[in-house]
């Protein structure tokens, strides 16, 4: 078997080969797409018609508009045809969730799977599409610079401190999905503030990806220069589809660890040991 884990140069393994996308992939294309995105962009508008009265009630709380992400979320992967299932169960601690990064899929299938609020590179922001629903629902967005550093702390810390589940992806960047990065520490530096180190939880989340049968294994994957456009196509153009699971382990308590490097090396050994494929393929 390949060792997958700690390879480098994986990278520069060449893309899967997908295909032409036959005439009937285009009617699935046109089947699933015009449904998905109706769904979609409805929810979208209905969710801010309803956070124009939320918002001025419950101010920064949003005790209704994340179910109303998450029922989207849902529908959208029947839709798709994606076998969708979960082992283990989201904390009710305060806190926030990391997950390995495997493609744009996980958008929807962690937010199937519980009410999360998205960290996200500041970038997405202006991404079509993806950006208007990033920013509706929430998500906070940071800039990979060292004069923001502060400033996203504070965001960051205020965020949790209103009790917004916030979910990220240590690995920093997304995969073939057969694989889990080295995590960055970064932003776990905001945990451990002693204003709320003491009351923090973080849970790790494996996200596992099972490729349509007789498909590449990395089918669902998204990396390196790959367009969102063209991988939502074929992915929709495919008639047999895969399976995704997310797997919750227990969560761990931030005043348990004496630095980040420690929390995150532990949270990094929990998504391993849930990941279906990683260090396995």
């Amino acid at each position: 078997m390949t060792e997958l884990k700690h390879d480098p140069d994986w990278l520069s393994t060449p893309e899967p080969e997908m295909g032409d996308i036959t005439i009937f992939g285009w009617i699935l294309v046109l089947l699933r797409g015009i449904p998905m995105g109706t769904v979609v962009f409805g929810g979208l508008a209905l969710l801010l018609m309803v956070r124009m009265i939320e918002r001025p009630i419950f101010g920064v709380a949003r005790p209704i508009t994340p179910y109303l992400t998450q029922i989207v979320c849902r529908i959208s992967l029947i839709i798709m045809g994606i076998g969708f299932s979960v082992r283990g169960a989201p904390m009710t601690h305060k806190g926030a969730i990391v997950a390995n990064h495997g493609a744009w899929l996980d958008i929807f299938v962690l937010n199937a799977s519980q009410r999360v609020y998205f960290v996200s590179k500041a970038e997405v922001a202006q991404w079509p599409g993806i950006g208007w629903l990033a920013r509706a629902t929430g998500t906070v967005f940071i800039k990979r610079d060292p004069k923001e550093a502060k400033v996203q702390k504070e965001l960051f810390e205020q965020r949790l401190m209103d009790n917004h589940r916030l979910l990220f992806f240590p690995e920093g960047t997304s995969t073939d999905s057969l694989r889990v990065l080295p995590f960055k520490t970064t932003l776990f530096a905001a945990f451990f503030d002693q204003k709320i180190r003491h009351d923090m939880y973080i849970q790790p989340v494996s996200v596992n990806y099972f490729a349509p049968k007789g498909a590449d294994p990395r089918f669902y994957g998204w990396w390196g220069d790959m367009d969102f456009g063209t991988h939502l196509i074929y992915t929709l153009a495919r008639l047999r589809q895969g399976r995704v699971e997310v797997v919750y382990h227990d969560p761990h308590k931030v005043d348990a660890y004496p630095s980040r490097k420690a929390m995150a090396a532990a949270l990094e050994k929990d998504v391993r040991s849930g990941h279906a494929f990683d260090g396995r393929f």
